[in-house]
């Protein structure tokens, strides 16, 4: 199961890769950049609907496996 310091790390990584910076990505989706920060750390609990519109500006998305059954 991935943590949340891992998706923080996966965002920033492709932030930088497209070389946007922290208040390129608040102006663009409207996220205050300490919230950004944040989300990049790992830190606090993001709401999901910033996590989902961080994803989609960085054409990013989300998937849900199953880890394994239940029974």
């Amino acid at each position: 199961m991935v943590n949340s310091s891992e998706i923080g790390a996966a965002i920033r990584a492709r932030r930088v890769k497209e070389h946007v910076t922290l208040e390129e990505m608040a102006a663009l989706t409207g996220i205050g950049i300490n919230t950004l920060s944040r989300l990049e750390r790992g830190v606090g609990n993001t709401q999901l609907k910033v996590l989902l519109k961080v994803l989609e500006t960085l054409g990013l998305e989300l998937s849900l496996l199953p880890r394994r059954t239940m029974y």
